[in-house]
């Protein structure tokens, strides 16, 4: 890919190294390009939820949680169940602002004369 803002490799791509991703490679190479960095595999060699997909999917930085010294997995997952996504969270807030950036709604004649 010729874009400095994508990957080195797309995990989702169907002859690539990785996962196949089923019909949710799209998805994935989509999200990859717009973090900038490529998926992560998905399970552990157990099987199990890898915490650093988890990390992966809620946007944060590599590492943010997972690098976390003495934090078992399990608490990983824990603390990342528990987080917020951080443009889930931007898109909220905005959302409250412009609410309480509004004036407020004139008071109707009837509401006037009760007061």
């Amino acid at each position: 890919m010729g874009d400095s803002q994508a990957p080195a490799h797309h995990l989702a791509d169907a002859d690539g190294p990785g996962v196949a991703w089923g019909p949710y490679a799209a998805a994935i190479a989509r999200w990859e390009h717009a973090l900038g960095r490529p998926a992560p595999v998905p399970v552990d060699t157990a099987g199990r939820l890898a915490p650093v997909f988890v990390e992966w999917l809620m946007g944060l930085p590599a590492g943010w949680v997972t690098d976390t010294p003495g934090l078992p997995r399990s608490a990983q997952l824990k603390a990342l169940g528990n987080g917020v996504v951080p443009q889930q969270a931007t898109a909220a807030l905005h959302l409250l602002l412009d609410r309480i950036a509004e004036p407020p709604a004139t008071a109707t004649a009837t509401e006037r004369t009760a007061a």
